[in-house]
């Protein structure tokens, strides 16, 4: 590779009197700018600082390597100074390092996977060879360091006898300078020391030298030398993990590999989960429920705070006789219930399809992704509609990307402009005139039909309750089953909310019990998840199983709504109501019993009992069904 290539004879300074990194800093960043590699002195010198502001550029052995990514950045380069005397100013790894080698590299802010960006890390991993660097600036003139830039000496191999075998990660901010050098320091030390040490790096480039599953497998020890966090990390979990700072290899890698060795001493190292590998093609099935469960994660935490802000505001008006206060706007209890209901029912949609859209169309679709999940609250579409609005908007974006890719002078244009306004004009056209009105008929439709059902036979209305609910776990069948509870509540009609907030139980439970029962059927992420729907579920919130209805929908779907049908017969036949949208397990504070001659210790109980026996009818359905595909080789 020609490193000359990202660099001109006018971009190369030798023993210059500058004594300041300010002073050096100006002087690279006006030879780029004047060599046209640059737009904007000021935004690429900012984009310096904040870089320095990060950690220390400057190495060892009088070298200092300052480099920023902006958007100004016509196309990569670097330019190269020495400096007659010391730059004492400058901040290195090694407190004893006297600045006196300069590397400045700029990067474009879109640039990923290109040859500059390969030359650039071809340049880093030359500057941990102490050979090449103490050639490259013992040269007299501009002309003789531009021409040993690329002239590389053959040097002897040696056999080396690894006796262990360590794997690596390494990643920095820019993801160009630290990520190179701090992995060529590892595999230098490693073959001084007789281990062989794999490295994967993590930077500008994407992931380069990915890990094999073999290299995995048979790895001793793992080390993360990371600025960032580190891609894929749950594929480490078997190993013990020595954690360090990007630029310590840099100073002292051989005591970061001694450590690894000591600390794997006294580990018991695990088992290899290969579903923690991603492969390198992934079907369009595969790849839509990963979008679905990047939704889901995301999604969780405000379902999570928003149900517990709710639940705790409906309680203290109810308990301490605050239920005007809580309608009322403008005091503090109906702010925290606008703000439990903003979390709930306006941003909860948005972020989960947002999120599905990235997992696509990677951070130009957000955008799209939001609107498309705002869209499907607008046209009362739910959750199904967010995610089949993320889904579009992923897909639509990866598209717009393929035709009218994000290169040259225009590409923060295109990146910034034409991606999420064409693609949200477009999501805004499906969302509005395409599903809104059949979610819109559907819902009105299934309101209508509950409707229908009062006056008659009260176990008949909590079973179709109860299917509704969880069929499909908050999308437009589950809303509507919401909608008619609350409007009859307005009627003074309390029993089919408290059919409804028992029901939404039912689902979490049920997910935490089928895991913890058949393991096997499961991967390691689908397992923990599974160990929280519960607490999901005593909040109300049902869309902790989503990911494993996406995975499988028949089976869950059936036992699911069996168990609720079930769930919602018995609280029917209590005729207990429920007079506040509560949440969850605080419902059943709030219980009402005007109607019924049964205790409110009777009732509660009854209220529980009927979600968890609803919940071990549908484990008894799934368990089964899951294991049959399992053995088939389905699950």
């Amino acid at each position: 590779m020609q490193l000359s290539s990202l660099t001109n004879e006018n971009m190369i300074f030798l023993n210059m009197s500058l004594t300041t990194k300010a002073e050096v800093i100006a002087k690279l960043v006006e030879a780029l700018y004047d060599s046209g590699k640059i737009t904007s002195k000021e935004e690429f010198t900012q984009a310096i600082y904040d870089r320095e502001a990060i950690s220390e550029t400057g190495i060892e052995n009088g070298f200092a390597i300052p480099h920023g990514k902006a958007d100004c950045v016509k196309e990569a380069a670097f330019a190269v100074m020495t400096t007659e005397g010391i730059v004492s100013d400058w901040e290195s790894l090694d407190p004893d390092n006297e600045v006196k080698h300069i590397i400045m590299l700029a990067i474009p802010k879109s640039e990923g996977g290109s040859t500059h960006l390969d030359l650039l890390a071809t340049l880093m991993e030359k500057m941990s060879d102490e050979e090449y660097t103490q050639k490259l600036f013992a040269s007299q003139t501009v002309q003789e360091l531009y021409q040993n830039l690329d002239h590389e000496e053959q040097k002897e191999q040696k056999d080396i006898v690894y006796t262990k075998t360590i794997v690596a990660v390494t990643a920095c901010p820019a993801g160009i300078a630290h990520t190179y050098m701090a992995a060529q320091a590892l595999e230098k030390a490693g073959n001084e020391l007789g281990v062989k040490v794999y490295v994967e790096k993590q930077g500008a480039n994407g992931i380069e030298g990915k890990l094999t599953t073999e290299q995995l497998q048979e790895a001793d020890a793992a080390i993360f030398s990371v600025g960032v966090a580190v891609k894929n990390e749950e594929r480490f979990h078997h190993l013990p993990i020595t954690k360090t700072p990007v630029a310590e290899p840099l100073k002292d890698a051989k005591s970061i590999i001694n450590r690894a060795l000591e600390k794997a001493e006294n580990f018991e190292k695990g088992d290899f989960d290969s579903s923690t590998q991603t492969p390198e093609k992934i079907s369009v099935g595969e790849e839509i429920k990963q979008a679905v469960m990047t939704g889901i994660s995301h999604m969780v935490p405000f379902v999570v705070a928003g149900g517990m802000i709710l639940a705790f505001a409906v309680l203290i008006s109810q308990q301490f006789d605050l239920v005007e206060m809580y309608n009322t706007p403008g005091t503090w209890l109906n702010s925290f219930r606008l703000l439990s209901g903003g979390l709930l029912g306006t941003l909860l949609v948005p972020v989960m399809a947002g999120y599905m859209a990235y997992a696509i169309g990677e951070k130009p679709a957000l955008v799209s992704g939001f609107a498309a999940g705002f869209a499907a609250n607008l046209v009362g579409g739910g959750f199904l509609a967010g995610m089949l609005g993320g889904l579009i908007a992923g897909y639509s974006v990866r598209f717009l990307k393929k035709i009218l890719p994000a290169k040259g002078a225009f590409s923060g244009f295109i990146s910034f402009f034409l991606y999420p306004v064409i693609s949200t004009l477009w999501i805004g056209l499906i969302m509005f005139f395409v599903i809104g009105e059949p979610v819109a008929w559907l819902n009105n439709a299934l309101t209508n039909f509950l409707r229908g059902l009062q006056g008659t036979n009260a176990i008949l209305l909590g079973i179709v309750i109860g299917i509704m609910t969880s069929f499909d776990l908050g999308g437009p069948v589950n809303k509507a089953a919401y909608a008619f509870c609350v409007s009859v509540m307005g009627e003074g009609v309390l029993l089919p909310y408290a059919i409804f907030a028992s029901v939404k139980m039912v689902s979490g439970f049920a997910i935490t019990l089928t895991t913890l029962i058949e393991k096997e059927s499961y991967t390691t992420e689908e397992l923990e998840a599974g160990r929280t729907t519960w607490l999901l579920a005593l909040g109300g919130i049902t869309e902790g199983a989503i990911p494993f209805m996406m995975k499988h929908p028949l089976q869950v779907m059936l036992s699911l709504c069996t168990g609720s049908a079930v769930c919602g017969g018995i609280v029917a036949i209590s005729n207990i109501g429920l007079n506040v949208p509560g949440a969850g397990i605080f419902s059943m504070f709030l219980l009402d019993y005007s109607n019924t001659s049964v205790s409110p210790f009777i009732g509660s109980a009854v209220w529980l009992g009927a979600a968890i026996v609803g919940a071990i009818i549908s484990t008894a359905i799934l368990v089964p069904l899951m294991r049959k595909d399992r053995l088939k080789g389905k699950a």
